[in-house]
């Protein structure tokens, strides 16, 4: 097989593979090559190196190794300044605040420019506050120096502000700057060198040497340390001083600590004059006297007990010392020496001031009578009043006025002011707001309404008055904890949303999201813990414990179930949620009896549940005569182990008990213990006199006598039954006979033989015959007559139905032959005449002439 390398380099006729040994030059020659490309490889990865570092790329997260050179760099910075110290065996205690700069000088993104809200990079130009040694850009500060001048000077006036040099203050700590400290030059921290290269093994924006700064307080020492952001350390030199008593022997401190305190009584004597100071050795003036004491008032009339480091004071009661006049008394409040003379004493003047006279203090000097001429409020005019006591009063003369604009002119009143009605439409300094002041002469007051802009930290507003320009950024600082909050990061408000949290190597104090009380021991970090690994060992509800790994907090992806119309519409979002996940079921074998108590098994805890064994349950029902058939189940309130139980199965058959004599139905009761009950079956039974039917008990009539019986079978209404007299029986339904005939009292009418007289007489006498009525002459003729009447009529219903008869025979014989027809020949044979054919004429005719007889001797018989 052909190698590539010398097929690409020397089979195609380059000139590198023709005329070579075969006995090791070619792989010489591809030796050579292949070093030539490393090199040059080398040689680019350098560049590139070279060209992140000037970018300023070396500015990335830390690391460990990144860590111990920065470690090395703040060491042999504070190098000098530890030697002597530790000389002395100090505290490194005064280089925390220096310390903290050099490594927020190297942590990346710790330091942050707090105009452009931006990372200071470590290659960039920057400029330090004397006040605060705050680190900003260069060009963010050279725009901050000239916007704000620009602002300023626009809103001053050039009339009355000509020269007016215009200061500018730091940002953050507003410490104040002339024109002249305006920034021009990169400078190093210590002002040495302009414009220091970046080096790595350097704190960045130093030059490298020693400071050399003069320290503060003065001490006539300079500072030790390499060129270093922030403050100066205290001077690490030693002198010999005393403490500020003087009472402890002097001693070697060093010069930055110089002033110090033996802790003794201070013992000097305070102004008071009367105590000494109680307080420790201290420095400057003593305390004032902390006692109290009485005290006289500077009058000598009052005493009171006051703070004794102030033994003067003045009660409010008047002198009230004679004068030396002798007539009037001293007016003056509280005091010391001599009251003076009297006021009124000497040479006075009249009210107006032209007339001198020199009365006793005991009169007044009277008006003079000249004009007043005193020169009035409005400076112009004088008093034209003759001499007079008290005020000259208000110029009233009229005068043309400006107003205070200028914009308007009115005769007013010399000692009153004209104020237009115009309202001022200048700019106030905030180049935003008008005055809207009335009449204003020029100099507009300064806007007092807030600002109110959202600052660049985009979480406060500023609160300053309005103002021009760019507001101040916020003063405010966030500190950026760790997840433990042991660990913090002091940066401007507005990064902490971009600031990564500092590495902590403290044990990591997140509270567990499980049910565990403490997580497993890890670092402090970012972000959430990791899962926990400890054995659930959770209570369930069968009381065991969980033995599977915890599952108390578990992130679960959850993704909403939404039906996508088309492929345009965005897919369902997928969320991450923790949950607390329940625990499995338990498989602990525990032992389980079935319902009925017939058998014990094992089985899994969480599958030990109350079953059926499949046996009957053939426990005694509460009938006492069967067992329960069905098959093994739970039971409820059952009182022993053999009884059932009320869900146990019901016995339905019904009571087989032998009846009681005389009932002929069944029990209607399910089968039960004990006797039955009586039954309450209604039977139906007809009264004695058969008219209505009776509904009684069955017990009712099969434990009843004879007589209970008959009583039973009464329906309490009289007796429907008739007597053989005719009438009703009286009695109430009874059984047997009626009552005898003879016994009948009701009326019964009695008639003669032709029924023509009628008398009502007792039923009794009628039925023995003693009752008795003729007939007389009247009944003679009337029965006459009326057997005349009965053969007439007897004789025209006979004429009657003898025509009736012989109208249906007609009908009859027409309805028999039809309708005519034509004459058929005759057949050879004769048809014989039927018995029916030959005599019907007779049969029916007879049969009429009898029915008629028959009804006609039915109702005369009747009658």
């Amino acid at each position: 097989m052909e190698n590539q390398w010398s097929r690409g380099r020397g089979g195609r006729g380059r000139g590198r593979g023709r005329g070579v040994s075969p006995h090791g030059g070619a792989s010489k020659q591809i030796d050579v090559s292949s070093q030539q490309r490393f090199n040059d490889a080398a040689a680019k990865h350098q560049a590139s190196l070279q060209k992140f570092v000037d970018a300023g790329g070396a500015v990335v997260d830390s690391s460990s190794e990144e860590d111990l050179e920065d470690e090395v760099i703040i060491e042999k910075v504070l190098q000098k300044y530890s030697e002597r110290n530790l000389a002395d065996g100090d505290s490194r205690d005064s280089l925390q605040r220096t310390q903290q700069f050099l490594a927020e000088t190297f942590q990346s993104g710790a330091v942050i420019c707090l105009i452009c809200i931006e990372t200071i990079r470590r290659a960039d130009a920057v400029w330090n506050c004397k006040g605060c040694y705050c680190m900003l850009h260069m060009q963010c500060v050279q725009k901050w120096v000239q916007q704000g001048a620009y602002r300023a000077d626009s809103a001053l006036s050039v009339e009355l502000f000509p020269l007016k040099e215009i200061n500018w203050h730091c940002p953050k700590c507003r410490n104040e700057y002339t024109p002249s400290d305006s920034p021009t030059k990169y400078l190093c921290f210590c002002g040495k060198v302009p414009d220091p290269a970046f080096d790595p093994w350097m704190v960045p924006h130093s030059c490298g040497q020693t400071c050399g700064k003069a320290l503060k307080p003065e001490c006539g020492h300079e500072c030790l340390l390499l060129c270093h952001p922030g403050p100066c350390p205290p001077c690490p030199q030693t002198v010999q001083v005393a403490c500020h008593c003087g009472k402890s022997p002097i001693v070697s401190r060093r010069c930055g600590a110089k002033e110090w305190s033996c802790g003794k009584v201070c013992g000097s004597l305070l102004e008071c004059a009367h105590h000494r100071c109680t307080a420790p050795c201290h420095g400057g003036t003593c305390p004032a006297c902390p006692r109290q004491s009485e005290q006289q008032c500077l009058c000598g009339k009052n005493r009171m007990i006051r703070p004794c480091a102030f033994p003067q004071w003045q009660c409010e009661e008047p002198c009230r010392k004679p004068l030396s006049c002798g007539n009037h008394l001293c007016e003056k409040c509280c005091h010391t020496g001599a009251c003076g003379a009297c006021p009124r004493s000497g040479q006075r003047s009249c009210p107006c001031g032209k007339t001198k006279v020199d009365v006793p203090c005991t009169e007044d000097v009277q008006p003079c009578g000249d004009t007043c001429d005193r020169l009035l409020s409005c400076s112009i005019h004088t008093c034209t009043q003759r001499c007079h006591t008290g005020p000259c009063g208000k110029c009233r003369e009229s005068v043309e006025k400006q107003c205070r604009c200028g914009t308007r002119t009115k005769a007013v009143q010399c000692g009153s002011e004209y104020v237009c009605e115009t309202k001022c439409t200048r700019m106030r300094d905030c180049h935003k707001h008008q005055c809207k002041r009335k009449c204003c002469e020029g100099n507009c007051s300064s806007c007092e309404q807030l600002c109110g802009k959202t600052l660049t930290c985009r979480n406060h507003k500023c609160s300053s008055r309005c103002h021009p320009g760019l507001c101040y950024p916020c003063p405010l600082t966030v500190d950026v904890h760790c997840t433990c909050g042991a660990t913090k990061v002091t940066v401007p408000c507005g990064r902490q949303t971009a600031t990564k949290p500092p590495r902590c190597l403290l044990p990591c104090r997140c509270p567990p999201d499980c049910h565990h009380p403490s997580r497993e021991r890890h670092r402090c970090h970012a972000g959430r813990c990791p899962a926990c690994k400890q054995i659930c060992d959770k209570e369930l509800k069968c009381r065991h414990r969980c033995p599977r790994f915890c599952h108390s907090a578990v992130l679960v992806k959850k993704q909403e179930k939404v039906e996508r119309v088309g492929p345009w519409e965005p897919a369902p979002q997928v969320t991450v949620k923790l949950e607390c996940l329940p625990c499995p079921p338990c498989r602990v074998p525990v032992p389980v009896t079935c319902l009925g108590q017939h058998e014990t098994s094992l089985f899994a805890c969480a599958d030990a549940r109350p079953h059926a064994c499949e046996r009957p349950c053939e426990r005694r029902l509460a009938c006492g005569n069967h067992r329960c058939r069905r098959t093994c189940h739970a039971m409820l309130a059952a009182p022993d182990a053999t009884t059932a139980g009320e869900n146990c199965q019901v016995c339905e058959a019904g009571c087989d008990r032998p009846r009681p004599e005389g009932c002929s139905h069944t029990c209607l009761l399910p089968c039960h213990q004990g006797s039955c009950p009586p039954c309450k079956q209604m039977l139906r039974v007809w009264c004695h006199c058969q008219m209505v039917h009776l509904y009684v008990e069955c017990h009712s009539w099969a434990q009843a006598g004879g007589d209970e019986k008959r009583r039973l079978q009464s329906c309490k209404n009289q007796c429907p039954k008739m007597l053989s007299c005719g009438h009703r029986c009286t009695l109430q339904c009874h059984a047997g006979p009626c009552l005898d005939k003879l016994l009948c009292f009701e009326k019964a009418k009695l008639r003669c033989s032709c029924k023509r007289k009628k008398k009502d007489f007792p039923c009794s006498e009628v039925q023995t015959g003693v009752a008795k009525l003729e007939c007389d002459e009247a009944c003679a003729e009337r029965i006459e007559r009326q057997k005349q009447e009965k053969e007439k009529a007897y004789q025209l219903q006979a004429v009657k139905k003898e025509e009736e008869a012989k109208a249906a025979l007609e009908e009859y014989e027409r309805l028999m032959q039809g309708p005519k027809r034509k004459p058929r020949k005759r057949r050879g044979v004769e048809e014989e005449i039927s018995f029916w054919n030959r005599y019907r004429v007779y049969i029916i005719v007879g049969g009429v002439l009898a029915a008629g007889t028959g009804y006609f001797f039915l109702t005369h018989g009747l009658s």
